[in-house]
């Protein structure tokens, strides 16, 4: 992945990619509290701490600068956008790569305790 690509996957808002989180997993009959669940076990943001990153237009870097990052994340593997997300080398891109398959994995109905690397 191109060192611009990292730039603006850093400099992009959190609140510009959750609508699209958001209306991905509903698509497929899955709720925003199951979405919150799994953005919850990953970066340890309850429901009020994602919407203050939303109203306040957190940058993904800040974002998972204050991330407390679940242990179990390196357990996230596959392809997500082209790129198995445990050979990405930028911390910050694979971090963000390591939502997006999360929710992918949400929308495609994947059970949760599969999702949340607990069995």
């Amino acid at each position: 992945m191109s060192n611009t690509s990292d730039e603006r996957i850093a400099r992009m808002t959190f609140a510009s990619v959750y609508p699209h989180y958001v209306s991905k997993v509903q698509k497929k009959g899955r709720s925003v509290e199951e979405l919150h669940e799994v953005i919850e076990w990953l970066t340890g943001f309850n429901e009020r701490e994602l919407k203050d990153h939303i109203a306040q237009g957190t940058t993904f870097e800040q974002f998972f600068h204050k991330a407390r990052l679940n242990p179990n994340a390196r357990l996230i593997t596959g392809v997500i956008c082209g790129h198995r997300v445990e050979e990405i080398e930028n911390p910050l891109t694979q971090k963000v790569r390591y939502l997006d398959k999360l929710v992918d994995e949400l929308a495609k109905g994947k059970k949760m305790e599969k999702i949340l690397r607990s069995g």
